[in-house]
């Protein structure tokens, strides 16, 4: 089954607006939709990428004009000569954009790389891959991408995560305060606790993780062995709207002692009831404040 988008998707992933889409195909003949029976327009993947490309250069100084007469080749090597240079954030968002529509690994690695080497691992974590993640939740939540493509790109960033994390020197035995970050039994999106745990390691706290779908029992087990000082965990789609008050009231009754750190979409922005060892964490900024306080408060 093909994948079609309109064109307020067009507006809304590529950031040009409709009428300024509209106008372009009649005066430069840039993209050519197809039609559906009731004349409204349809636009595939190519012209999906034909357009983030246009607005990436079109962003960058080339006028309309000039980009309508490049072949596929020449704006291929302009894109990519833009992307390679230090320059806006929505340009490298819209490049990985073209790379999982396409599968496409080593333009993903490159892209990575140039923005690792240029911004340095944790601003581009948060700089364009978070907000990469965002789009990639408007096309899901439009139906403009497949399981597969979000699946491809969620493990590159993934394997990206961990291997930052690898590269960080273990923190040794010292006064800092330790963390245990743990998903809930059922939970699967592990890219931010991944981050979170990035986050902690950098700033010298030790961390025990323990990733996705960790059961209470063993959470327990857990927190008993090595008594950590925190637990951090981050709840996107299990238990639930409707469980999520029993599981926050089970985290506070069963570690009566740990300061617990929520976070998540179930969690942010809800009403529940939080417990006084329980605080929940907005954002990824308001992790890194609380993690430099800590550090000053040592």
């Amino acid at each position: 089954m093909s994948v079609y988008y309109s064109i307020k998707d067009l507006e809304n992933l590529t950031g040009i607006k409709a009428h300024t889409i509209r106008m372009w195909e009649q005066r430069y003949n840039i993209v050519k939709p197809e039609r559906t029976c009731t004349n409204i327009r349809l636009y595939g993947p190519n012209e999906l990428k034909l357009m983030l490309n246009i607005a990436l250069l079109n962003n960058n100084g080339y006028k309309i004009s000039k980009i309508a007469k490049m072949t596929a080749e020449e704006m291929k090597h302009k894109v990519m000569a833009t992307v390679d240079k230090r320059s806006r954030y929505e340009d490298q968002i819209a490049a990985l954009t073209v790379a999982m529509i396409d599968l496409d690994e080593s333009e993903f690695e490159r892209i990575m790389a140039n923005n690792i080497r240029e911004f340095g691992f944790e601003e581009t974590i948060l700089k364009v891959i978070y907000p990469f993640l965002s789009k990639i939740g408007v096309l899901w939540a439009t139906d403009s991408i497949n399981p597969a493509q979000e699946h491809f790109i969620s493990n590159l960033i993934r394997q990206k995560l961990i291997v930052g994390i690898d590269s960080l020197t273990l923190p040794v035995e010292s006064d800092y305060p330790t963390l245990m970050l743990f998903l809930p039994e059922g939970e699967l999106h592990e890219i931010s606790l991944l981050f979170s745990s990035y986050l902690i390691r950098a700033r010298g706290f030790r961390v025990f993780y323990f990733g996705q779908m960790l059961p209470m029992e063993d959470l327990k087990k857990a927190y008993d062995l090595r008594q950590p000082d925190y637990l951090l965990t981050i709840i996107t789609s299990v238990p639930g709207f409707d469980k999520v008050q029993d599981y926050l009231n089970q985290l506070a009754e069963t570690f009566p002692n740990a300061q617990i750190l929520l976070s998540g979409i179930q969690i942010i922005g809800q009403d529940h009831k939080l417990a006084e060892n329980q605080e929940v964490i907005y954002n990824t900024e308001r992790l890194i404040q609380f993690l430099e306080e800590l550090r000053r408060n040592l």
